[in-house]
């Protein structure tokens, strides 16, 4: 074997499937960063709203209410890519079973980006306050959201991440219970946070976890 042909046999190979998990799981960090700022930054421009007294998906109704549709719609997107590169990472049945959850997550956000919400607490400005199917569909579909992320965070087995899980849930079904008011809403805020927060630990466990593509680390 020639010199040239030796050096040919001893390169590294590019490992592409670990460069694709790795890839998959950097839109788990992506997703709520990208959502919240988006989130945040239509709540402070939108008049009426308060972040103190409205949840951030009525930023759906009402003129420009577009936008927070196409962003929680963007959101369940990401976390669907991030579900299948916790998949791909996934080394146990716990893991696997996260990583179902997750995708769960990503189908309750779409959904709930396909039903918004019904007006409440007095936005959008002027806007009646009625119950419809479509309203209620977004509560169920919430429900699915932050329960589907608790259950992810309960199953991943890690300590930290049980204790998120618990939080997730806490914060979700009290603010539930306390809708109309600003515990309420903060507490929505808790379980908002907690379950991005989450998945981006997780897929930076998972990513670290994963074998560099050029076989160093």
């Amino acid at each position: 074997m020639d010199e040239t042909s030796r050096d040919a046999a001893q390169a590294p190979t590019f490992d592409t499937a670990a460069a694709v998990t790795r890839s998959l799981l950097g839109w788990g960090v992506v997703a709520g960063p990208l959502y919240l700022g988006v989130g945040l930054a239509l709540a402070l421009t939108r008049d009426g709203f308060d972040l103190a007294e409205h949840q951030l998906s009525l930023l759906m109704l009402g003129d420009g209410g577009w936008m927070q549709r196409a962003n929680l719609a963007l959101s369940g997107v990401l976390v669907l890519v991030a579900a299948v590169g916790v998949r791909r990472a996934a080394d146990a049945r716990r893991t696997r079973a996260a990583a179902w959850m997750v995708g769960v997550m990503a189908v309750g956000l779409l959904g709930s980006a396909a039903f918004p919400p019904d007006p409440m607490a007095g936005f959008p400005p002027g806007a009646a306050e009625t119950t419809t199917v479509g309203g209620t569909l977004h509560l169920v579909l919430g429900l699915v959201t932050f329960g589907a992320a608790g259950a992810a965070a309960l199953t991943f087995p890690a300590r930290w991440s049980t204790l998120v899980g618990v939080v997730i849930l806490a914060g979700f079904l009290g603010g539930a219970v306390l809708a109309t008011s600003a515990a309420g809403v903060a507490l929505l805020w808790v379980a908002v946070v907690a379950s991005y927060a989450w998945l981006a630990a997780a897929s930076v466990v998972l990513y670290r976890r994963v074998p560099h593509p050029d076989g160093t680390r």
